[in-house]
């Protein structure tokens, strides 16, 4: 007989006492983090979380879970005994804010609406419970604004417009100089803006509003904004949001109140101390839309002692409890400090890997955890120039380095202009008096922002940060006119739309023109010009040598370059490359050796193509002595030629131009004939899937074996004199065994006679590019010819989805990542799905045939952090890349082998 059980219940809706910060997937990053300071014994305004499990039946279904309801008012009525008010009652009303957090942070993008609960007749309970009319009359005028464009899609330019009349008419320059009596006019006003372009009143029932703004919080998960975010980080879209409902404190009462963000550590370089933004007799929405301009967060302690004292005792214990970064914000009601949000704080790029070994050599975290902290993504952005500062320039500003980077491009004005200068591949700095999430397009496209207004933690500083963007805030002493498009610098000069500046996020410094950029540090470092660890070393270099050796202490896969010749190949040493994973030998064909691959293809008989092969030999093999002294000791993995033979040949349409002319000259070239003759014989519709690869060395007698004898020949030379040669032979485009095993026989043919010849035993191992489904499939049999697998994942990539790169990335591409088809363009990161589960299977049968067979991939994915993780979980023995992205791949690795074994943290 069965047990009766009883069903599960889903619980929808959790007090800030219910929670922790381990249940971010249920309440949001925001929600769980206020929990986890509620039970730190933090002060946190009461309140409670409806959980992302309800905005997906919202999302999925148009509405709410049948039981939320009920949960929401039995929450609500705990909050309001606890508080010992009612909701928006006449005389002593409770007021909320309503606020999203999802799990991951997404700074701006979704929707917040303050001070629920405010109506015509809770206002007047408000003003004298607070015993202040002017704050009541800003608090509502606030409400119906925030809730008329959220909640009801009024246009806030409307808004923003009425409120600038008032102060025109009163006089004055900043909404705290309006006194009740004009904001009294202000919320008639509004209240008139909500009826005309929302067609009915601002409720007046306080339960509607707060039951509206939930649902517009749920709704704005999926506004294109939220959605382009979610795409530009590689946020998941089926997430969802939650909902926070908590109690309002305020910090519009007079000067004894205020607002603000803190963090425990500089998000722009990692330095401790004390760095945040306070603005005095203001609401949080302020300082975060950078309306107003604020003071550093240290001179709170000269305008509230107190209050000072005990955030820098709280942000103490946060970043202590939370080990990292932690990023607060805080409102102070009349000398009462409450804690409003904690997360995990976004940086730069060169504040994670300070932070990273800060936090080591404090204690916090071991080394395992140091590389959970940074990505290759960042690695990347300090690999990039910055300006000469020894170059002459025009400083014409200097505001906020807000994000670091050198950016330079044309000055736009609107974000519409940014995205289409950008996509006619013009660079652009997007200049605006503050940014707000309807910029977010125009913040992508462009090289860097600069704002006049604005600081730290104003919102183009955080999204600009968390994308590694160059942003310079809060340079007041520029006037931007974004209607007449211009922008008039302190002298009164002119800088009109199309004009160049630049921009240095280190600094903040704005300058007209364009100023040169140097390498950066970091680069210098790699290549051997920067030591870590001498008196004079840059404390950056420094962080990013010690979170490098963790990397490669930590990882298991290797690291090549892709590297075609001597020069290439010693930058990639000296990037830290342990050989080359592809060496493409048709880029050794081109120059001044053309005139002979011509002659080789138009040749008519076997004398004439022997004698074409017989003169290319010494210059291919003098390539490979280059070649293998560079990476000595170190293996080197050279694709025979791969490309249709056509790309050796001159444009058909130039060519026909050209034997025309002649002709009409009656002065024709006879080899300019013959190669019309040729580059028509060997034209194909679709060259990538015609005669090329391993079947051009099937084809064309003497090609391949010409080749292979360059590389034996190089391969002794340099183990004579005392080298130490690691040759490896890559057969292109392989699909069947068959073919490998006939190019197989002549190769090793070839070795032999070397071998007899110089009288040095070489070992050299062939292999081939799994770049081909049937490759992929048949990787079994194939491994019984071939002593290594390297996956051509471009072609792969190609060759599974039935597209042409060159083609689709102008053509659809654009469209397939806007409708979210891509969340990223399976060229750039690997398609774990359809080509990553080819290269699993191959690499899986390859190695049941052949268990010591050595694997590893040469497309650019090599390179990309996320799929340098999946080539680690699949069990690849090395990654290759171009030369500047080896560090990146180096530290992922590292990354890759620390996820798989865990860490302390998180």
């Amino acid at each position: 007989m069965s047990e009766n059980k009883e069903p599960h219940v889903a619980k929808f809706v959790y007090d800030f006492t219910e929670g922790n910060k381990d249940l971010k997937d249920l309440l949001g990053g925001k929600g769980a983090n206020l929990a986890e300071m509620t039970n730190l014994g933090l002060p946190v305004p009461p309140g409670f979380t409806i959980t992302t499990e309800a905005c997906k039946v919202y999302l999925d279904s148009g509405e709410e879970p049948p039981a939320l309801r009920d949960e929401v008012s039995a929450h609500l009525d705990a909050l309001e005994s606890r508080m010992g008010k009612k909701l928006g009652q006449a005389d002593n009303p409770l007021l909320v804010s309503v606020r999203s957090g999802a799990k991951f942070s997404m700074p701006g993008m979704m929707d917040t609406v303050l001070n629920i609960g405010l109506s015509d007749k809770s206002v007047k309970g408000l003003a004298d419970q607070a015993g202040d009319e002017r704050f009541a009359w800003d608090s509502y005028r606030r409400l119906i604004q925030m809730f008329g464009k959220t909640v009801l899609g009024v246009d806030g330019e409307l808004f923003e417009d009425a409120l600038e009349k008032a102060k025109e008419a009163k006089k004055v320059s900043v909404d705290t100089d309006l006194e009740a009596a004009d904001l009294k006019k202000l919320v008639t006003a509004f209240k008139k803006i909500v009826k005309k372009e929302a067609g009915r009143d601002f409720p007046q029932d306080p339960r509607e509003q707060m039951d509206l703004a939930i649902h517009a919080v749920f709704d704005s998960w999926n506004t294109d904004r939220a959605k382009l975010y979610r795409r530009q980080e590689r946020i998941p879209g089926d997430l969802g949001t939650a909902v926070n409902v908590c109690s309002m404190v305020f910090g519009n009462l007079g000067p004894d109140s205020g607002t603000g963000v803190a963090f425990t550590r500089d998000p722009a370089s990692g330095h401790q101390g004390v760095y945040g933004d306070y603005l005095q007799n203001a609401q949080g929405e302020d300082v975060v839309a950078g309306i107003r301009n604020t003071v550093p967060l240290a001179e709170l302690e000269q305008i509230d002692k107190k209050s000072y004292d005990q955030l820098m005792q709280i942000m103490e214990t946060l970043e202590n409890h939370y080990k990292d970064l932690c990023d607060i914000e805080f409102t102070i009601e009349r000398g009462q400090l409450w804690m409003l949000q904690t997360r995990v704080g976004k940086r730069t790029a060169g504040a994670a890997f300070r932070i990273a070994t800060q936090l080591v050599d404090q204690g916090l975290i071991d080394e395992t955890e140091a590389l959970q902290r940074v990505t290759g993504a960042q690695l990347a952005q300090l690999m990039f120039p910055r300006f000469d500062e020894h170059a002459k320039t025009e400083q014409v500003g200097r505001g906020i380095a807000a994000s670091p980077g050198a950016a330079v491009g044309k000055a736009v004005f609107d974000s519409y202009t940014a995205v289409k200068w950008s996509r006619s591949g013009e660079k652009v700095i997007l200049v605006r008096r503050e940014t707000n999430p309807d910029d977010l397009d125009g913040m992508i496209a462009a090289e860097g922002i600069l704002t006049s207004r604005g600081g730290k933690t104003s919102h183009a500083a955080v999204v600009a940060r968390g994308m590694g963007k160059t942003c310079v805030c809060g340079a007041e002493e520029l006037e931007v006119d974004t209607k007449r498009r211009r922008m008039t610098v302190p002298g009164g000069q002119v800088v009109e739309e199309g004009d160049l500046i630049s921009i240095d996020g280190s600094s903040g410094k704005v300058y007209l023109g364009e100023v040169p950029v140097v390498p950066s540090p970091v680069v210098e470092y790699f290549e051997g010009r920067m030591h870590a660890g001498a008196q004079d070393a840059d404390e950056l270099v420094e962080a990013v040598h010690r979170i490098m050796a963790f990397a490669d202490r930590k990882r298991r896969l290797r690291v090549r370059a892709n590297a075609d010749n001597a020069e290439d190949a010693l930058r990639a040493r000296r990037f830290g490359a342990q050989g080359i994973g592809l060496c493409r030998t048709e880029h050794m064909f081109l120059g001044d050796r053309r005139e002979l691959v011509e002659r080789l293809i138009l040749a008519d008989t076997d004398e004439e193509r022997e004698d074409s092969l017989k003169q290319l030999l010494p210059l291919q093999k003098q390539d490979f002595v280059e070649l293998f002294s560079a990476m000595d000791g170190l293996p080197v993995t050279v694709r025979l030629l791969d490309p249709p033979l056509h790309e050796f040949l001159p444009d058909i349409t130039e060519l026909s131009v050209r034997v025309a002319l002649a002709e009409a000259r009656k002065d024709p070239h006879e080899n300019e004939l013959r190669l019309l003759q040729a580059v028509h014989r060997l034209h194909e519709q679709n060259p990538m899937l015609g005669l090329r690869g391993v079947r051009l060395g099937l084809v064309i007698p003497g090609l391949f074996t010409m080749q292979v004898r360059a590389i034996a020949e190089a391969a002794a030379e340099r183990k004579n004199a005392k080298g130490d040669p690691r040759a490896e032979i890559m057969i292109p485009l392989v699909g069947t065994v068959q073919e490998l095993e006939i190019v197989r026989e002549e190769a090793d043919a070839v070795i032999a006679e070397v071998e007899a010849a110089t009288g040095t035993q070489l070992k050299l191992s062939i292999g081939t590019m799994i770049e081909l489904p049937r490759a992929a499939l048949t990787a079994g049999q194939i491994a019984e010819a071939a002593e290594f697998f390297s996956f051509g994942t471009n072609d792969l990539t190609q060759t599974v989805w039935g597209f042409s790169r060159d083609d689709v990335e102008a053509s659809f591409f654009t469209a397939y990542l806007e409708k979210g088809i891509f969340g990223v363009s399976p060229f750039e990161t690997i398609d774990k799905d359809g080509v990553g589960s080819l290269v699993k299977a191959a690499a899986k049968a390859g190695r049941e045939t052949r268990p010591d067979l050595k694997l590893g991939v040469c497309g650019e994915h090599g390179g990309d952090p996320e799929s340098v993780h999946f080539f680690h979980e699949v069990g690849l023995d090395y990654v290759s890349c171009s030369p500047f992205r080896i560090p990146v791949a180096r530290l992922e690795a590292g990354r890759a082998a620390t996820e798989s074994t865990g860490s302390d943290h998180r």
